[in-house]
């Protein structure tokens, strides 16, 4: 993406946030090239839904945060008093990192005289500063979700900025972890390996709980490490039925824990590895700079690539596949029910062995 002669250092930015948390996470370099060309005499705000919020906390690029969320029971949260609080901002320019037409609807109706963002959803005409996808035969090729955001904030004319992806927590979530550490007796963070089997994406991606329990066994036994099985407020009873699965006193949970952002990213900060679905906590282990094991199903490597050199992902090649769906259309799950326990125990070993010298993987590509 060139850059353009648009100068924005020292200007009062608006930047609207992706509504996933995968997606919030991967958007940290296009935050922190922001940052940097919009300067210490710049403002920077982020409009961005109220769990979003907890990704982001700890960070330091933005100076501001106003919380929007159309189904919001808050009045103050929902678009119409979002766009007022706007006005009164009176922003220099509106990044947008979501592809809504009601994101762009409510950056022109702020004022702001700079709008930048990708052509989608018959949105062209609300912004500015305009990115189209690359297309081949009339289909959009994959594209990076990092290198897509990054694409936004270079037509502003921020400088090239590393795909490395970068998180914080706060005290309050490390005092969590520490309980959670003392309730069930873990030991150091670099003989834990954190499993995941998230998915609000849909059921489509996720790995079977028996084969996340059988996998957990093996950790326990054949490494000697201790396992815990992270989950959100809707994974609970999966993150049990892994743990009955692998029927091993050093396989614990977090489903009878207060289950929040904050918390997930500080067990999984001290930890030794991670496997995990492509969800959300998956970019809270590259962020930290931990190995990591992710499992795809329906989804393509390719739109969520990371760039991190220590993410193994493993994905089995079926037919039907990637199918982008939610939920399996056949009805057979085979994408994931064939991905087998062997492969990926064989890839936790191959990954503890690389990061044997220092358990925090280094780098990206």
């Amino acid at each position: 993406m060139k850059r353009t002669h648009t100068d924005i250092r020292g200007k009062n930015v608006a930047v609207f946030i992706p509504n996933w948390i995968g997606d919030a996470a991967m958007c940290t370099p296009a935050l922190r090239a922001l940052r940097k060309q919009v300067g210490a005499a710049g403002r920077i705000t982020a409009v961005l839904r109220p769990y979003v919020a907890d990704v982001l906390a700890g960070t330091r690029w933005t100076e501001e945060q106003i919380l929007c969320d159309r189904h919001s029971k808050n009045p103050a949260e929902r678009a119409a008093s979002v766009v007022k609080r706007m006005r009164r901002e009176r922003f220099d320019a509106v990044v947008l990192l979501t592809n809504s037409f009601r994101a762009a609807g409510m950056a022109w109706l702020s004022g702001a005289p700079i709008r930048a963002g990708y052509v989608r959803n018959a949105r062209g005409g609300l912004l500015t500063h305009k990115l189209r996808y690359p297309v081949a035969w009339g289909r959009r090729l994959p594209m990076p979700c990092i290198d897509e955001y990054l694409n936004i904030v270079y037509c502003l004319g921020c400088d090239p900025e590393p795909p490395r992806l970068e998180l914080a927590t706060l005290a309050s979530d490390e005092s969590a972890a520490d309980a959670v550490w003392n309730k069930h007796q873990l030991p150091s963070g670099d003989r834990v390996i954190i499993l995941n089997s998230g998915g609000a994406y849909g059921a489509a991606k996720l790995w079977p709980s028996e084969y996340f329990g059988e996998l957990a066994r093996r950790i326990a036994d054949e490494l000697g490490h201790s396992v815990l099985v992270i989950c959100g407020p809707a994974e609970r009873q999966v993150a049990r039925e892994i743990v009955a699965h692998a029927a091993h006193p050093a396989v614990v949970h977090l489903a009878d824990d207060y289950a929040s952002v904050g918390l997930s990213k500080a067990c999984i900060r001290r930890s030794r590895l991670l496997v995990t679905t492509d969800s959300g906590p998956r970019f809270f282990g590259i962020a930290f700079g931990l190995p990591v094991v992710t499992l795809f199903g329906p989804t393509r490597i390719d739109w969520t690539r990371t760039h991190f050199s220590g993410e193994m992902c493993l994905q089995h090649a079926v037919p039907c596949g990637p199918c982008g769906r939610r939920q399996c259309p056949l009805g057979h799950h085979e994408c994931m029910r064939a991905l087998s326990v062997a492969r990926v125990f064989a890839a936790v070993s191959q990954q503890l062995e690389a990061n044997r010298g220092d358990w925090r993987a280094r780098g990206a590509a």
